[in-house]
């Protein structure tokens, strides 16, 4: 895939989408980043990736120079989808960023092309209910975050038990688990 069919598919989504080449320099920009981030495809094309999206993971800086994508890119290493707060035209916001790898034909040069998901709400969410956990039961900040973490697979196929189901309703509530009102259903 050359650089015209990257900047194509880029464009070629409604979501916001941009590709960086292996030094991190942005390639291609579409209209939904443009809107995003407030700036137009002549002002983020050919600037360091990071310098735009100053991209943080609750205070700590992830996007620098020595990025995590860029590395993974060179080696040609695919990466997950993960959470980043970036530096909107709005201010920063949580968001789900998605990276796929494209190598141009004859040639070794790579370009990781990102399409970012807005999820402000649902991360914001995520971490009241951690803190509701850590607050409201005996788990600890990290067992809270691997336990939230998990969940974010597909579960439109969980069933709970009915105890599971009053536990929830309970602890929504304000009961706490070390009561001892946690009535047992037989």
């Amino acid at each position: 895939m050359g650089a015209e069919e990257i900047v194509k598919l880029v464009r070629g989504t409604a979501d916001p989408a941009f590709a960086i080449d292996s030094f991190g320099l942005i390639t291609a920009w579409n209209t939904a980043s443009e809107e995003l981030f407030g700036l137009t495809s002549k002002e983020a094309i050919g600037q360091p990736c990071h310098e735009i999206v100053q991209g943080t993971d609750e205070a700590v800086v992830i996007c620098s120079d020595h990025c995590g994508i860029q590395q993974a890119l060179q080696t040609n290493r695919p990466v997950a989808n993960f959470d980043l707060q970036i530096q909107t035209k709005l201010g920063r916001q949580w968001c789900n960023i998605s990276v796929l790898f494209v190598t141009e034909p004859g040639s070794r040069l790579h370009h990781a092309v990102h399409i970012v998901h807005p999820r402000e709400m649902r991360k914001r969410l995520e971490q009241l209910v951690r803190d509701f956990l850590v607050s409201h039961t005996e788990l600890t900040t990290d067992n809270a975050v691997r336990l939230l973490s998990s969940a974010r697979i597909s579960t439109s196929n969980l069933t709970l038990t009915v105890r599971e189901r009053e536990i929830l309703r309970l602890l929504a509530k304000g009961i706490s688990s070390k009561a001892k009102s946690l009535p047992e259903n037989s």
